[in-house]
Formats: structure tokens, C-alpha cells, sequence
């Protein structure tokens, strides 16, 4: 099978398509072929291995795990004998934040692990594109912010993957959001559900007289310090980053009232958290209270394409690796050969 495989730290060229053996399904496996992955924001960073405290989860000096990605869409093409959860010819679509491995054809997974069955109304690349940004939206405004039917909500970095699954998810509770992007999104943001688009570069909304009972920032722009005059009385601020600065507060504020700035993270929950969570997802999909927006579509081969753009910081949703889309070199009916694990990773 093809895979990306990354066996050093560095920029998008140590990311390598190469042939390496098709795994084989142990007692409680799956072996899912994979029809979509997609690339989040984490993924350069794990392959850069900046900022450097990403290290105690990918590998100190090297990444632990060569094959990168952590999120699938897929059919279960072979299972264990002992599997009892899954059949063959099973549609599903979840993580593997263990193990990665993600950006190949084929993945091996424990029957137990993050994964559930497709909605009927999902194609493999929606699936695929609504795993991370659907689980953090949910896991930070349900969980951690405790929203609330007619609160108001702001998103900024609303036209993100984390952006647009939390103006929906906030949009489903019955609050009222508003959304931050720049221009050329907000047509977009706006038919997602929010009641009002600021764009940035026109407008600081921490300037501005309206309050509102969490902020949400998707893309760690702006600080607990900026936002706090623009919280209501008791009013969450939410960040996908880890500051000191939030941190600190964490530690003191659970159970106090008044302004609260917390960080979650989501991809750490238990695997039964993650599959409920997944569940819940499906439904908003079923109900089409949620949909995934998807900015590119690569190959598996132009996965170093796909850093690239996302590494810019721009993208509009999901980014997606699509395995039945052809090297952009295949025009010329041309296969690309590629080296073994072996010969690729010799001295």
C-alpha cells in the first residue's frame, strides 16, 4: 500500500510517499481501506515538532509514530476473528490519536477504538473533514462553556475547521452567534447560521459595546485580556491554546463565578468519551444541523502540498486527502514509482 511516512523533524519535503506492506487485522482489529483523511492545523505541527512541547506527544528527537494523521474515513475491508463489533463492508469514520497512521490506503485499528458508522447522508471526504473540528467545537462549547439556548456566542476564526462545526453546534443549542473571518468568508460564515460576521481586518470587536457569554477563539488569536470587557458578568472565554495565561486561571476558577477563561484538550479525551461524542455528531448530521465545508482536496501524493496550504493559516474548513484523486502528474497517464521504507531510510 502507499503511505506518507516522516521519520525526522523538519519542513513539508521530509514528508515521503513510499510502498510499505499492507497490515494484516490482529484478533480484535479492523482493517479499514481508507477513502479519505484529512490534514488539521496539528499536523504540521507534529511534523515540525514546534513548538517544541508538541515533542512529549509526538517523539522527543523523532516521531515516534512514521505515519502521520490521526483522523479517517473509510470501509472495514477485513476484521479479526474475534471481532464482534464491526462486519466487513462497514462505513466508518473516527481517530486513531494513538497510534496515527492515517495518511495511507489501509489502517488497522482495535474495534474499540474512536470509530462509528458513517451517517447515510455523508460522503467518505465529509466524514472524514468533520471528525476533528466537529469533536473540538463540541468538547469546548457543550463541555467546558455550558452553552445555552438564546446565549450569545462569539467564534472567532469562524470560517476554520473548529470555526464552522462550532457556528453550527452553537447554532443547534439555539444561541445566538456571531462570527469573526476576514471578507472573503463572510457570505460563507453567515449561511452557516451566524446572526452577525465581523470581519477582522475591518473591525476589533474587543472594541466594541456588545457582550456576550462565551468567546470562543478557534485559532488562539486573541487573549483572555482582550476579551474579558466584552464577557458578560459571568462570561467563558474559550481557546484551543494552551497560554500561561489560561493555565494559570484554569487552575483556581472551576467552581468560581464571575469571568472564566478555560483550554480543553480535546483530543485527549477517553475513547468512550470520543465515541459518543462521535454519536452525537452523527446526529446533528442525520437531523443536517451540521455539514462539513471543504476548502482543497489533495492526493495522497501532494500530502507536502497539503502542509503547505494549511501552514498558511487561511484555509476555509477542512482540508482533505483524498484517496481516489490522482497525483497531479498523472495528466500525462505517468506513475510515479516509488522507493521502498528501506531504501528511503538507509544511511
Amino acid at each position: 500500500m502507499k503511505a506518507v511516512l516522516v521519520t525526522r523533524y523538519g519542513g513539508p519535503e521530509v514528508l515521503k510517499v513510499m510502498e510499505v506492506p499492507t497490515p494484516a487485522p490482529k484478533e480484535k482489529e479492523v482493517l479499514i481501506k481508507i477513502h479519505a483523511a484529512a490534514v488539521n492545523n496539528t499536523d504540521p505541527v507534529f511534523r515540525k515538532g514546534k513548538p517544541f512541547v508538541s515533542r512529549f506527544f509526538t517523539g522527543l528527537s523523532k516521531p515516534k509514530h512514521f505515519i502521520p494523521g490521526d483522523v479517517l474515513a473509510g470501509e472495514i475491508v477485513e476484521i479479526g476473528k474475534r471481532v464482534t463489533k464491526f462486519k466487513t463492508g462497514a462505513e466508518v469514520y473516527g481517530y486513531s490519536t494513538d497510534t496515527l497512521g492515517t495518511h495511507a490506503e489501509y489502517k488497522c485499528l482495535s474495534e474499540d477504538s474512536a470509530i462509528v458508522d458513517i451517517p447515510e447522508n455523508m460522503s467518505y471526504e465529509e466524514a472524514a473533514g468533520i471528525v476533528d473540528g466537529g469533536l473540538t467545537a463540541l468538547v469546548f462549547l457543550r463541555d467546558k462553556g455550558g452553552i445555552k439556548n438564546k446565549q450569545k456566542i462569539l467564534i472567532y476564526g469562524a470560517s476554520g475547521s473548529v470555526g464552522t462545526a462550532a457556528v453550527q453546534i452553537a447554532v443547534s443549542y439555539g444561541a445566538e452567534v456571531t462570527g469573526v473571518c476576514s471578507s472573503t468568508n463572510i457570505e460563507m460564515v453567515a449561511s452557516l447560521g451566524a446572526k452577525k460576521v465581523i470581519d477582522y481586518t475591518q473591525t476589533d470587536f474587543t472594541k466594541e459595546n456588545h457582550k456576550y457569554d462565551i468567546i470562543f477563539d478557534t485559532v488562539a488569536k486573541k487573549s483572555f485580556s482582550e476579551c474579558r470587557n466584552v464577557l458578560t458578568e459571568n462570561g467563558i472565554y474559550l481557546t484551543t491554546f494552551p497560554t500561561p495565561e489560561v493555565l494559570f486561571k484554569g487552575l483556581f476558577q472551576s467552581k468560581r463565578k464571575g469571568r472564566r477563561a478555560f483550554f480543553v484538550a480535546a483530543g485527549m479525551k477517553p475513547v468512550n468519551e470520543k465515541i459518543k461524542n462521535l454519536q452525537y455528531i452523527s446526529e446533528l448530521i442525520k437531523d443536517k444541523k451540521l455539514k462539513t465545508i471543504i476548502d482543497k482536496r489533495y492526493s495522497l501524493d501532494d500530502i507536502a502540498d497539503a502542509h503547505r496550504y494549511v501552514e498558511k493559516g487561511h484555509k476555509k474548513g477542512n482540508v482533505i486527502i483524498s484517496m481516489g484523486l490522482l497525483h497531479n502528474i498523472d495528466t500525462q497517464n505517468c506513475k510515479p514509482e516509488f522507493p521502498t521504507f528501506a531504501e528511503w531510510n538507509s544511511p
